[in-house]
């Protein structure tokens, strides 16, 4: 509809992009300000994930949360996001978020971004912390340094932001740039030609564009990739001339410039906590424990050992089994009342009104079956991503991506690996998307192959039933479910980069620690919550479709030359597909048709493996013991064959959505193929290792044709573990890499 004359301009949205190193608390603000007012998506051409949501109260304001950075060198992906977002879009404002304790690093990219011409106001987060350490910033003294305004807050404990708010709006209103006199003044002879080169460029950041143009970056003559070669050409003399003269590369004599400026301002403006009354810094103190050359692995692995104990053995089984109980079992009995459960209230009911035996059948075996035998395992779930989440927001976690760097850079991957590696805990989508924001394609590719080894929430029912229904809830068998998932990764770290496609050094790995802090309560729920909702959701859509259509297959068949429904299931369409394959299995120790479908039924979802064993174990018709069909499941299995069991459904090729993702990552039908070839056929051969060393060691079965291939397949692994790389890597890292790793 035509606005008429009279009618209000619609009110503009205000876009507010916050910018900051990572671990400076951008996260923990970005979610003050927008609340549940905030949805994920992707960035333009990229899949990474970016956060975007509506500021609270202020319907007409966007708040963007840019990823983490140093520097906008354009060396990363996150800071080639972050570059081409601020020079591209140039939202009304920037706040810098920076941590106030560690003023001089992070004052390096407040002075990059300062070159960017636009609005911007710096938050000094983590104020509390400053104060508690005996400091003080003063916010005047910065704000005069910098030419733009200065906010203290605490995002953790909600202060300051009001004020933040209303100066960020106000200086988006505004429009105003930051004062041009307060950046970093390069030497004479550098500020000279970039004056020279900015003549030549256009847009509203020149001078930063200009810079780009020293750097020798793509980015240089604000992205015009014709002009900026133009520029290069006409400028390399008067480049390689100034660099003779400097005795060094001119974006290294810029960089040790800004932190030369940054370190200047950030001694004027922090005041106190030295002397006597400074404070013992703990975070040393512990991470000079929790990251010991010998101490750190054996404390990670006694950390996510506890992790899993409480998630699957204790808290989280206690609470499942209260849940499989009650809502999916008999029922509860309190005192003299007895509650029945969902199956026998619905099935009571459905036979009162007399609906017809097959819809019964339907509703109670199929979607009652299918969906509460995997929802049963949600407070497990809960339990696990509210731990994980505490782990991350105390800043354990970025301390075992410190360690692990140094234990994979002998297998030729890079600590960045385990940043997917700890996302895939939650889910392998945006675990193999994670992968994009490594440097090096080969490590990238093998990243991408290998990540979703690790165990998903959504494999964590079947180590739940694994550990419940075969080992009686042993405490070993979860905790062995993630480390056999970190070691399948290092195993096939080292397999692969021997082969031509994945040689080169491992990545650079260069991160900041942040100090050790009480997790947030509030933000710890809310990514138990948003994780397990999405599992939860999933279980209301594919595995509510897969229950049906697997209860279908399996209760009907054709009998005596009749389509009817079956009384034995072993007469059912589903038995006769699944025993024609079935065979394939059998060398693992689950030749079983039921087992064969819930493996084949876990490529659609993971949760479909536990959801298919109860429609076909009959998990909506509680069994005399009470154990639902924990008992006849395990029937069916050894303690070996059920580990292998587990261990192939863990490892083998992932479910349809992030085969998916795999495919977008790699961009190439053929490497698609490739990685879930590879996945598939090593967790076979693990599988069938597993079954056949164990049985032979446990006296289940004797030497045979199956051991003959486990042998083979172990001898042939030992190989493909000692023999030489197929050529010496050829390049170490780029230039620009080491320039940045070796920069204080």
């Amino acid at each position: 509809m035509a606005r008429r004359l009279n009618d209000p301009e619609p009110p503009m949205t205000i876009t507010i992009a916050l910018a900051g190193n990572p671990n400076v608390g951008k996260t923990t603000l970005f979610n003050r300000l927008t609340g549940l007012r905030q949805h994920v998506g992707n960035w333009p051409r990229v899949t990474v994930e970016r956060k975007q949501g509506r500021l609270g109260g202020h319907p007409d304001v966007d708040v963007i949360d840019l990823p983490g950075i140093y520097s906008l060198a354009a060396s990363s992906l996150e800071e080639i996001i972050a570059q081409d977002y601020l020079t591209g879009q140039r939202p009304d404002v920037v706040v810098n978020v920076v941590d106030g304790a560690n003023l001089e690093r992070n004052l390096f990219l407040t002075d990059s971004l300062l070159d960017l011409e636009l609005p911007m106001v710096v938050a000094v987060n983590m104020i509390d912390e400053v104060a508690a350490a005996g400091q003080e910033v003063r916010a005047d003294v910065l704000a005069e340094g910098l030419g733009c305004p200065v906010v203290a807050v605490s995002a953790l404990k909600g202060r300051g932001l009001e004020e933040l708010v209303e100066v960020a709006l106000e200086t988006a209103r505004a429009g105003q740039a930051p004062d041009r006199g307060r950046r970093t003044a390069f030497p004479d002879t550098i500020e000279e030609l970039l004056a020279q080169i900015e003549t030549q460029v256009t847009g509203p950041s020149r001078r930063f564009a200009a810079i780009k143009v020293l750097e020798r970056e793509p980015s240089g003559a604000g992205g015009d990739e014709a002009l900026n070669e133009a520029l290069n050409a006409a400028f390399a003399d008067a480049i390689v001339h100034l660099e003779a003269e400097l005795g060094d590369s001119l974006a290294s004599a810029m960089i040790l410039e800004r932190y030369r400026g940054a370190a200047q301002l950030a001694r004027r403006a922090l005041i106190g906590g030295e002397g006597e009354g400074e404070r013992v810094n703990w975070s040393d103190r512990i991470d000079a424990v929790v990251t010991n050359r010998w101490l750190a692995l054996p404390i990670f692995a006694a950390v996510i050992f506890a992790v899993y104990y409480t998630a699957v053995t204790t808290v989280g089984a206690w609470v499942t089994d209260w849940t499989n109980d009650g809502f999916f079992g008999d029922g509860w009995t309190l005192g003299s009342w007895e509650v029945p459960g969902i199956p026998a209230l619905l099935g009571g009911w459905l036979e009162a009104i007399s609906v017809a035996p097959w819809l019964q059948g339907l509703i109670v075996d199929g979607i009652i079956g299918g969906v509460g035998a995997v929802l049963g395992f949600v407070p497990q779930m809960m339990v696990l991503f509210a731990l994980l989440a505490a782990l991350e927001g105390c800043g354990y976690i970025a301390r075992v991506a410190f360690i692990l760097d140094r234990a994979f850079r002998r297998f030729g991957l890079s600590g960045k690996s385990f940043i997917p590696m700890l996302i895939s805990t939650g889910c392998g989508i945006p675990g193999v998307m994670a992968a994009r924001t490594i440097d090096s394609a080969n490590d990238r590719r093998m990243t991408v192959m290998t990540t979703t080894f690790m165990p998903c929430g959504a494999k964590l029912p079947i180590i739940a039933l694994i550990a419940g229904a075969v080992f009686d809830g042993a405490w070993w068998v979860a905790p062995s479910a993630y480390f056999l998932g970190v070691g399948a990764i290092i195993v096939s770290g080292l397999i692969l980069k021997k082969t031509r496609p994945f040689q080169g050094l491992a990545s650079p790995f260069v991160m900041e620690l942040p100090p050790y802090r009480w997790p947030q309560s509030t933000q710890v729920l809310r990514v138990m919550w948003e994780r397990a909702w999405s599992f939860i959701k999933r279980a209301g859509t594919i595995i509510l479709v897969s229950a049906v259509v697997i209860w279908f297959l399996s209760s009907f068949g054709v009998v005596q030359g009749r389509f009817e429904m079956v009384e034995d299931l072993d007469q059912g369409f589903l038995a006769g597909i699944a025993g024609a394959v079935a065979w394939v299995f059998a060398p693992l120790g689950f030749g079983a048709w039921e087992a064969t479908v819930a493996t084949l039924t876990g490529l659609v979802a993971k949760e479909n493996v536990v959801g298919t064993l109860g429609v076909l174990y009959g998990f909506a018709e509680p069994s005399e013991d009470g154990g639902e069909f924990w008992s006849s499941f395990a029937m069916n299995f050894t303690a070996v064959s059920a580990f292998s069991f587990l261990a192939f459904n863990l490892l083998c090729a992932p479910c349809f959505a992030a085969i998916g993702a795999i495919h977008r990552e790699m961009n190439n039908a053929r490497w698609t193929w490739f990685a879930i070839g590879y996945q598939t056929a090593f967790a076979y051969g693990v599988a069938l290792m597993l079954f056949q060393f164990g049985s032979l060691a446990t006296g289940q079965s004797s030497f045979g044709a199956g051991t003959v291939a486990a042998l083979a397949l172990a001898a042939l692994l030992v190989f493909l573990l000692v023999r030489r790389p197929s050529r010496p890597p050829s390049a170490g890292p780029r230039l620009d890499d080491a320039v940045k790793a070796a920069t204080p």
